[in-house]
């Protein structure tokens, strides 16, 4: 392919957020990458948070680590599951971000004693990062996404940059709106004018919407798809239907019927390409989702983040379904997932536990288990009965803490499949310290710091950090490495990764890496008495100081496993997680399929 200007794809939201920009940039870089172009993929975080690390994960939804440690919005994740590759801390910028760097240039005299202002200091130092990202990563089309809505102060900067741009660079830049049409109830007909007067509130701040990507319940037809391209300036050509799918991967399938990749390439001037190998692999696995409808395994994410108001949400732990389903499918399942709140599994001090307690009582206690027996309550451990696998994911804090301890204990015990993920790693240590070595209030110091058992312990060099009131990107952060114990689930696992990727090996020892997200660690005075009493560290860090996988042998439990790491970081689509899959199998297996 002959040697193109560096192009760029503005991705803005129209009429409200929550529509689906994410995905849709995610499944145009997919399209892209597909005839053959460098692509790359960007987020603009409008908040002053300096990175997605303090911000609230049920309000924003899912913290997304990339391999340099850089905390990011959920976004990230959809943008490497989709291109099947890892992403760059460039690809990511807050507004935190950009006002924290002016502000520290000026403090260092950087501006030459200039009055520093939103424009032009703020908005240039954005159209550098732009720039910058595209210059680091050597690509031909750079897709930036820019969140909010339009019509939002937070986002005006940035689309003033974007603006800037497209002066400088008149044919190398386009703008897609990603807007919504809504069918009134009452009316039952599909309303356009919304999407108007969001490009109409675009084009007052200076720019011009090229495409637009109309989300709705149901396809557009032809009427409307007339109605926007002539309110909005545009060929009919380039009002693309999105309606709602079932799955997201069916986007870009979706994408190519109404040619979005083939009218890109045209607004952009770019050689025109056919679709390579690359989309029908993704074309074939999006098909593959639907053909196990009837093969279903019941999947239980116990955690805490699932509540807002009246509404469930599942945004917080986003990166772990579509691990889940990335797995199931690749042993021939479909997944049902079930969120469980943590909090249903224990006891709240000072009220009243709403249970079947007198009904358990009026059973005798044969039949129970001794999580039931032991805790004197009657909670819905029926739920997880009907479970095929329990995976207790990633979180902070002491909601929901006791119940999750419960859940383990119990999946433990029913040999049910249970797969921890970093916080799910350390209570299940906790739980097997406390149920089966016996060591009575074994606990971690993030909840109980007085705890006689301190068996998950804070890291030294985070004692500081924490002391200093530093909590932000100050955690074990990024891709780490760690050497996987021979004969070992774990191990047994990613055997199969490394025929397919060609995983490192010392002395016939797998070495993988991972991404984490932590704090806090097993600690070294326990790792010898835990591993006495038969808890298996199965990963260890490469100077042996750090466990990173616990598990049980296949002979005492057919998947008790946990990891330090967050796998789910690491899953795509067309690749995925060995450990997920290993725990899909097993899962499986108990519902004998």
């Amino acid at each position: 392919m002959k040697k193109i200007n560096h192009k760029y794809i503005f991705v803005i939201g129209g009429v409200m957020s929550g529509v689906g920009k994410g995905v849709a940039t995610s499944s145009i870089g997919m399209l892209l990458r597909s005839k053959g172009f460098e692509v790359n993929l960007a987020k603009v975080d409008p908040y002053l948070n300096v990175d997605a690390g303090t911000m609230n994960p049920t309000e924003h939804g899912e913290v997304f680590v990339l391999n340099s440690g850089l905390e990011t919005d959920q976004d990230m994740g959809n943008y490497e599951r989709f291109l099947n590759r890892d992403l760059s801390a460039s690809d990511y910028i807050t507004s935190g971000m950009v006002y924290k760097h002016v502000i520290e240039k000026e403090r260092a005299l950087g501006y030459g004693g200039k009055c520093v202002e939103a424009v032009p200091h703020i908005r240039d130092e954005i159209v550098h990062r732009f720039e910058n990202s595209a210059k680091v990563n050597k690509y031909d089309i750079s897709i930036i996404e820019i969140g909010g809505t339009v019509g939002d102060y937070q986002n005006i900067l940035f689309i003033e940059a974007a603006r800037v741009l497209k002066i400088r660079h008149p044919h190398d830049v386009i703008f897609i709106m990603v807007s919504y049409l809504p069918i009134p109830g009452t009316l039952g007909e599909m309303k356009t004018r919304p999407t108007q007067h969001a490009v109409y509130h675009l084009a007052s701040y200076g720019v011009t919407t090229d495409i637009v990507i109309a989300r709705a319940s149901i396809p557009l037809d032809e009427r409307r798809k007339e109605k926007i391209a002539t309110a909005c300036n545009i060929p009919a050509k380039r009002v693309i239907s999105a309606p709602d799918i079932k799955s997201i991967y069916d986007v870009p399938v979706n994408f190519e019927k109404d040619k979005l990749a083939e009218i890109i390439v045209e607004a952009l001037d770019l050689p025109k390409t056919k679709l390579n190998r690359s989309f029908v692999d993704w074309k074939k696995m999006a098909e593959g989702i639907k053909n196990y409808e009837d093969k279903v395994v019941n999947i239980a994410i116990v955690g805490k983040y699932f509540n807002t108001g009246d509404f469930i949400l599942s945004d917080s732990y986003i990166s772990v379904l579509e691990a889940i389903k990335f797995s199931a499918y690749s042993v021939g399942v479909k997944p049902v997932i079930h969120t469980i709140n943590a909090s249903d599994f224990q006891e709240v001090k000072g009220q009243k536990v709403k249970s079947k307690r007198e009904e358990v009582r009026g059973k005798g206690e044969e039949g129970k288990s001794e999580v039931q027996k032991a805790s004197g309550m009657a909670f819905p451990y029926e739920q997880l009965d009907k479970m095929d696998g329990i995976i207790v994911p990633g979180g902070f804090g002491e909601t929901g803490i006791e119940g999750k301890l419960n859940v383990i204990r119990y999946a433990r015990e029913k040999k049910i499949p249970y797969f921890g993920l970093c916080y799910g790693m350390q209570l299940m240590t906790i739980e097997y310290a406390r149920n089966v070595l016996g060591l009575k209030g074994a606990h971690t110091a993030e909840i109980d710091p007085k705890s006689p058992h301190l068996v998950i312990d804070i890291m030294p060099d985070q004692k500081k950090k924490i002391a200093e009131g530093k909590f932000g990107g100050s955690m074990r952060l990024g891709q780490y490495e760690a050497y996987i114990g021979k004969g070992t689930v774990a191990e047994e696992a990613y055997k199969l990764k490394s025929k397919i990727s060609n995983l490192k090996t010392e002395h016939n020892q797998i070495i993988i890496k991972e991404r984490h997200r932590h704090r806090y660690e097993v600690n070294p005075e326990y790792i010898e008495r835990l591993e006495e009493g038969g808890l298996v560290f199965s990963g260890k860090s490469p100077d042996g100081t750090l466990m990173e996988i616990a598990e049980l042998p296949k002979n005492i439990h057919p998947f008790f496993l946990g990891t330090q790491f967050h796998p789910e970081f690491l899953a795509r689509p067309l690749d995925p997680h060995p450990l997920f899959t290993a725990f899909m199998k097993a899962s499986k297996g108990r519902a004998k399929l």
